[in-house]
């Protein structure tokens, strides 16, 4: 077969803990990397706050950018052809006339609220009454980062000209255009799904998120241009000026694509701070009643998520909290105290003899009230346990959103792909595996959120003329964990019998916890 062309991007992935710079190549293989730690990730004013400075994350690409220009093998630096920027989801930015930030970024991990509840008319709050979602509807209003600046801060409201996700910012400093990708528009703002763009003044659920439409900048969709390099950014970053910054996606949209998941028999599953499962389908399906699905990178194509808030945090937290000595001996051995855990895990049997975790640390659109939870304790039982029970207990619940979105699509999930930090435990991979009972697959790189960026840049470039194409060239396994169906058989029975009656039963009790502790 002829050889194939190498052509080259440069892509931007913006996370909670770090900003990279990635060249990558149509083959699928990062050719060099950049990475500049957050440090700190984010600072707060008060407890619910997470907060950084705007201007933090651009300072950042252009330290990885020369990093990896320094350090790329001779040429490569040349030959890039476009460059795309893949960031964290529903981190927002006030600007000015001139692109100048006026207050800190808020973050996606801020908990602060705005007071009071959307004015709806008395017909749509009849609706939202009648489906149960009043309450939702409220809850969305106030942790809406925009709710909160107009209440609390009006002058700065009154002064910004954009109000710009985290993707769009850093495109105004490439390109000197307030423009973002339809795959990025993910938050608390006036989104229109359906139409990848903005929602009308007139929208049914408008007054949730009510940004003036002038606020909001233009949308592109993944692929198409949304500027070239300023002279002032090839300065900043050593690209060339006039360089061509393609649209993609957020982080998520684009993991989902470096996974290889664009047919919906595949699903990805993201062990990150949040643990999610979604998949991509070619058409508007909820994930849940009345909750929307994220524009994919693909247009025309939908990611019904299901999330579960503090997925992989929660390692962080039992680390803390009960891992002293894993850390300890973690820096004696130049290693890692989660991978001297995650060798434990095969000291605990499947169902952590009876310890089950349900892990709602905390609450989310369709449960309000929620809280965590951990039952069947007995005097057998250790740290270790717990542990692995945290892992088993995050899995329950994707199992449960994975059955969800089974039954709203109505299809069947014939494998997953897996990514974030719990991804490269060998261990992890087993038990979901066997949890789920369908093959667990794992890429080469477990820079899936990169790739995928940079699958949407050379379709944008016409290297690709599909998704389908980019995906067979650039995604590539290297490993696949089949199920123990013997062990599939036990979780199949704790999540049937127990797990999935655990919320139900607590749910009154936490309505309860929820009216003693936040009573005016």
């Amino acid at each position: 077969m002829k050889e194939v062309e190498e052509r080259i991007v440069l892509t931007f992935d913006v996370g909670t803990q770090s900003s990279r710079a990635l060249l990558i190549n149509n083959r699928g293989d990062i050719l060099g990397k950049g990475q500049k730690k957050h440090d700190p990730p984010y600072f707060s004013k008060d407890a619910d706050q997470a907060e950084q400075d705007a201007l933090f994350y651009y300072r950042n690409i252009c330290e990885a950018a020369q990093e990896l220009k320094s350090s790329a093998e001779d040429g490569l630096w040349d030959r890039i052809e476009a460059v795309s920027v893949t960031t964290i989801r529903d981190t927002v930015i006030c600007v000015d006339e001139n692109g100048i930030p006026l207050r800190p970024a808020i973050i996606w991990l801020d908990k602060r609220k705005a007071d009071g509840a959307p004015k709806f008319s008395q017909v749509t709050r009849m609706m939202l009454k009648a489906v149960g979602m009043e309450e939702t509807a409220k809850m969305q209003f106030q942790k809406a980062h925009c709710n909160w600046i107009m209440q609390k801060e009006p002058d700065i409201w009154k002064r910004t000209y954009k109000y710009l996700l985290l993707s769009g910012f850093l495109t105004f400093k490439l390109t000197g255009n307030m423009a973002d990708a339809a795959a990025s528009l993910v938050g608390r703002l006036p989104i229109d799904c359906q139409s990848r763009g903005w929602q009308n003044k007139g929208a049914l659920t408008r007054s949730v998120f009510d940004v003036e439409p002038d606020k909001l900048c233009e949308v592109k969709e993944s692929g198409e241009l949304l500027g070239k390099i300023t002279r002032q950014a090839a300065e900043d970053t050593g690209l060339k000026e006039g360089l061509p910054v393609l649209a993609s996606g957020a982080d998520k949209a684009c993991e989902i694509l470096g996974l290889g998941c664009t047919s919906k028999e595949k699903a990805a599953i993201g062990f990150g701070t949040t643990a999610t499962i979604t998949f991509n389908i070619e058409r508007y399906l909820e994930p849940e009643r009345f909750i929307p699905p994220y524009p994919s990178v693909i247009p025309g194509f939908f990611n019904p998520e299901i999330e579960i808030f503090r997925g992989y945090w929660l390692i962080s937290w039992f680390k803390k909290e009960f891992a002293e000595k894993e850390v300890e001996q973690a820096k004696l051995q130049g290693t890692s105290a989660e991978e001297l855990l995650n060798k434990r895990l095969k000291e605990i049997p499947a169902g952590c003899d009876g310890l089950l975790f349900q892990p709602y640390f905390t609450p989310n659109v369709t449960m309000p009230s929620a809280r965590g939870a951990i039952i069947g304790f007995s005097d057998q039982h250790t740290r270790i346990h717990i542990y692995r029970a945290i892992i088993e207990g995050i899995n329950f619940a994707l199992i449960e959103g994975m059955k969800l979105l089974e039954k709203r699509s109505g299809h069947a999930f014939e494998e997953i792909r897996l990514a974030g930090g719990g991804s490269q435990s060998d261990e992890i991979c087993q038990i979901t595996a066997d949890m789920f009972g369908i093959p667990v697959k794992r890429t080469v790189t477990h820079e899936a959120t990169g790739i995928g960026s940079a699958m949407a840049a050379f379709v944008g470039l016409g290297v690709f003329q599909n998704y389908q194409e980019a995906q067979e060239a650039m995604v590539h396994l290297k490993d696949t964990f089949e199920p123990d169906m013997g062990q599939h058989q036990i979780y199949y029975e704790l999540y049937q019998d127990v797990f999935q009656n655990i919320y139900g039963k607590l749910a009154p009790l936490y309505a309860k916890l929820h009216d003693i502790y936040h009573r005016d």
